[in-house]
């Protein structure tokens, strides 16, 4: 999978695209991931990418010519490319849109910064706009580096093991169960006997069980679209009147 990075700050993306998982993906050649200066295309001496809004107001907006310049450039190569935009405005990236995203051969981010860019950039090339959360950023480039983290998950061969993207919280609407390994005992808190039991049937509805639990007490708004059948119904209203006692 290729993703083109459109920034006024590449080298903010030194360690998180240069460490662990994406690294050793990006080493085997299942990741293809380049960071494009837009700097570099603004085409007066002094290499403005910014200026003020028409109409007044406070802040600095991102001028169109070196955004379409550098995105031109990019496209020349990556032809087949769905160019996605940083944004408050954009729909909710969550696990869905991931993995929507993994479908796609070739990626291109612009990332945002001041008060936005030109309304134009929307108009003649943005296909998508993501945000990653009902908060303000100081530019588009952290949220460019989570919505990469997660969608490459979905990309085959990335994780070591095949079914962890599969199992991951939010993969089927739920929160993930909890987790324990190696020692059995610390400080008085105990395995629990379930997971030692060898009984994977088991462990399978011990481990469905909380993450309904799990679900239900921390994101209860997570039910409504999360993939339930009659146990997993069952098992909530017995959670439900258990708490109402």
């Amino acid at each position: 999978m290729k993703f083109d990075i459109l920034t006024l700050f590449p080298a903010m993306f030194e360690g998180p695209l240069t460490e662990s998982i994406i690294r050793r993906a990006v080493e085997k050649g299942l990741l293809d991931i380049r960071l494009h200066q837009i700097r570099d295309f603004a085409a007066d001496r002094h290499k403005v990418v910014d200026d003020a809004p028409y109409g007044g107001g406070d802040g600095m907006v991102m001028k169109v010519e070196p955004i379409a310049a550098c995105l031109e450039a990019v496209k020349a190569e990556r032809p087949k490319a769905r160019v996605l935009l940083t944004s408050p405005r954009g729909r909710l990236f969550d696990n869905a849109a991931a993995r929507e995203l993994a479908q796609e051969e070739e990626v291109i981010i612009i990332c945002g910064r001041y008060e936005g860019i030109d309304e134009r950039v929307r108009e003649l090339f943005v296909e998508d706009e993501f945000s990653i959360g009902d908060f303000v950023l100081t530019g588009g480039e952290l949220a460019a580096m989570v919505m990469i983290d997660a969608t490459v998950r979905f990309v085959p061969g990335v994780l070591g093991s095949p079914g962890s993207a599969e199992t991951d919280t939010f993969s089927d609407g739920l929160l993930e169960y909890p987790h324990y390994t190696r020692p059995a005992e610390f400080r008085g808190h105990s395995v629990p006997a379930v997971l030692l039991s060898g009984n994977h049937a088991e462990v399978a509805r011990w481990r469905r069980r909380k993450a309904l639990e799990e679900t239900i007490r921390s994101r209860p708004d997570l039910l409504e679209k999360a993939v339930l059948n009659s146990d997993d119904r069952r098992y909530l209203l017995e959670l439900v009147e258990r708490d109402s006692k």
